[in-house]
């Protein structure tokens, strides 16, 4: 059962961040960025954010740079949205699944 509460929370998580990484004002997070994956503690009391860029690892760096800056900020609006008992200390993660899928993607058509 607590393993369904933990899912839940980081799916609600996950929809909550895309609407709040929407009103950040950091000009490093530019762009088209994804959240990749969420990872959420069993206790609640950690949250990773996996996050990519179309424009390449380096851009994804930066915005990184950005939104862990933006950690508290994050973290004070995502306990006021999803009414959790311990807010999660929020980081994010450069990850470049995207770009590294975008080359597969284009191999794949370079053979076909």
């Amino acid at each position: 059962m607590a393993n369904f509460k933990v899912d839940r929370a980081s799916e609600d998580a996950r929809r909550e961040l895309t609407d709040i990484m929407r009103t950040l004002k950091d000009p490093r997070i530019t762009g088209l960025l994804t959240i990749v994956r969420v990872d959420l503690s069993k206790d609640l009391s950690y949250l990773k954010v996996y996050v990519s860029s179309l424009e390449g690892f380096e851009a994804t760096k930066q915005a990184v740079k950005g939104l862990n800056n933006a950690a508290g900020y994050v973290r004070r609006e995502l306990n006021h949205r999803l009414k959790l008992r311990r807010s999660p200390e929020v980081s994010f993660i450069a990850d470049d699944s995207i770009e590294h899928s975008a080359e597969i993607a284009k191999i794949l058509n370079d053979v076909l």
